[in-house]
């Protein structure tokens, strides 16, 4: 298979029904790269569903929209992350009273010998192999961060006054995922703190859950935007939300489904933790808006075909109700 020049991949586009012509569309299709911009836009979610581009400007529009999607993510979820880092740890430290991480294992995180009377030993094992579990992954990024010199790590390595990592200079270093495993690994009670700290609604989060299936959530976003994947149409989803993800989300906005198939499910989500962490209303708004006129935008940019599949059609109506309930 030869490779083909950058014009010989413009005749394939144009005889693939694309029009595409001229120096400005070439340099766009240069900068955008044909394997990452054309193959990787094409399709929504799966190559099974091309999107029905008529020209490369739609391509280039769809392209667009999906980097400011990502820009306008990125730094919620960035603080998002920092907020709820900060809540578990001062939570963690209160109860343990210690910043010793070896004291976090033994009195808040589930293992075969501290689950709730009549916990089967299936369950108890369950436990114990996530406590095993969380001890290597938390094991792993300390080496991992002494080894890449980080000096939130070799300060306490390589300062005679220290001799072990404290539980704030882990959670400095833990990636996001690796988080969201922290806390699916403590005990009842510590999820329990956590999530009444951060306040989020438990009606019907019964198992005490959110604080860390949310997490999960938005780490898939985060990683999607951190490598520069495609995320308007949600392909980076790697869960199915339980019911008290749907439920909670429905019941603090009045809508009337949640199921995080559709880039517009993940603004509620991050406008409910803007509302939780006490973000001013108008900055929270100013979210929701800069959300719509990209969207509305991108509708202007492509033809009905395309917009009918990328946009969900009640969209704008789900934004109107979200407003209402900031």
């Amino acid at each position: 298979m030869s490779v083909k020049t950058i014009d010989g991949l413009m005749r394939h586009l144009r005889n693939s029904g694309v029009d595409i012509k001229g120096s400005k569309q070439k340099r766009q299709l240069v900068n955008v790269g044909y394997f990452h911009g054309y193959k990787g836009y094409r399709f929504f979610k799966n190559s099974g569903r091309r999107l029905p581009f008529a020209t490369f400007s739609e391509i280039y529009a769809t392209i667009q929209y999906d980097t400011k999607l990502k820009a306008l993510f990125y730094d919620k979820v960035m603080f998002i992350e920092t907020a709820v880092k900060n809540i578990a740890l001062e939570c963690i430290l209160e109860e343990i009273s210690s910043s010793n991480i070896q004291d976090m294992y033994s009195k808040v995180v589930r293992s075969y010998n501290n689950l709730p009377v009549g916990s089967s030993v299936e369950q108890k094992k369950k436990a114990q192999q996530d406590k095993l579990n969380l001890q290597g992954m938390i094991h792993k990024n300390i080496i991992k961060g002494y080894k890449d010199n980080n000096p939130q790590i070799t300060h306490f390595y390589n300062n005679i006054n220290y001799g072990e990592v404290p539980i704030w200079a882990l959670f400095e270093i833990l990636m996001l995922g690796d988080f969201g495993f922290l806390l699916s690994c403590l005990t009842y009670d510590m999820r329990d703190m956590i999530s009444k700290r951060i306040n989020i609604n438990l009606a019907s989060d019964t198992n005490r859950e959110l604080v860390y299936k949310y997490i999960y959530t938005l780490k898939d976003l985060r990683n999607a935007i951190a490598h520069n994947a495609v995320i308007f149409d949600t392909r980076f989803r790697r869960m199915d939300p339980i019911r008290a993800m749907k439920r909670c989300l429905e019941l603090e906005f009045n809508l009337p489904y949640i199921n995080f198939k559709t880039i517009g499910d993940y603004v509620v989500l991050v406008v409910y933790y803007l509302k939780l962490l006490k973000i001013d209303k108008k900055e929270i708004v100013s979210f929701v808006s800069k959300f719509e006129k990209l969207t509305d935008e991108y509708i202007k940019n492509v033809n009905a075909n395309v917009s009918a599949v990328v946009v969900h059609p009640d969209l704008k109506n789900r934004m109107r109700i979200v407003r209402q309930h900031i």
